[in-house]
């Protein structure tokens, strides 16, 4: 039987409410906020168990706090989820349709591209190709700077990838949509977009970078784990600074 939800529960709801998606250190740090501002108790290890207190009563209206990970550095998020809409019309109340649509065309590019990504260019190329109102240029670039100030698109150098609030929130619609394009991690059985791919034809398994960087360490020859095979690529350093986490 789950906990009734108290002054904790709320004040750690309304924080989520406001923000959206949080870091797992910066989900700790509210947990025990809350709970100190209340005095209710503080057990560092149950923050799961608190969030399952607060998803029971918010089940009711088809919400939930999902966590999930950035592939980006391999940290652990809190997303705040509308489960009712599971596809881009849940941010219709922020963005026109035409703004939709070229964010639907937006996704469209990077879940096909071979890297997880989408150049500014083709992104303002397919801006051209909208079939409700079109967007100018300037549109398109400021519309490119909402989306990623609100969370839904990372961008680094000209090229956009999907946030990891976008992967949580959006999870069952792009497995549904895409169900030819997406594949998952051999290792987290994530989503995986920004990934290592085996080079072994019969193989071709998908390794999110930073679950490269966890189960290859300390390993003298990195071999995939699927088929054995010698792993080719580089294999990056095991990221700990969440101070600079991106969302």
């Amino acid at each position: 039987m789950a906990r009734p939800m108290e002054d904790s529960h709320r004040r750690f709801l309304q924080t989520m409410m406001a923000n959206g998606i949080v870091d797992e250190q910066s989900a700790r740090t509210l947990y025990q906020y809350c709970c100190e501002t209340h005095n209710t108790q503080h057990t560092p290890d149950k923050l799961d168990d608190f969030i399952e207190t607060i998803n029971s009563k918010l089940q009711p209206m088809f919400m939930q706090i999902r966590k999930g990970m950035s592939e980006d550095n391999g940290h652990q998020f809190y997303a705040l989820v509308n489960m009712a809409e599971t596809d881009v019309t849940r941010m219709s109340s922020d963005y026109a349709d035409n703004e939709l649509e070229l964010f639907r065309k937006t996704m469209d590019l990077i879940v096909c591209s071979e890297n997880g990504k989408a150049s500014s260019t083709d992104i303002l190329n397919s801006a051209d190709t909208l079939t409700t109102k079109k967007l100018k240029k300037s549109e398109t670039e400021h519309l490119l700077n909402r989306l990623v100030h609100d969370k839904w698109l990372n961008e680094k150098r000209g090229e956009y990838t999907l946030s990891t609030r976008c992967i949580i929130e959006m999870e069952p619609y792009i497995r549904s949509m895409y169900q030819d394009q997406v594949k998952v991690c051999h290792i987290c059985r994530n989503i995986a977009f920004q990934c290592q791919i085996c080079e072994k034809p019969t193989c071709g398994i998908k390794i999110h970078n930073p679950c490269v960087a966890r189960y290859f360490k300390g390993r003298a020859e990195p071999r995939c784990p699927a088929c054995d095979d010698f792993w080719p690529h580089e294999i990056p350093e095991v990221r700990r600074s969440r101070s600079q986490s991106k969302q």
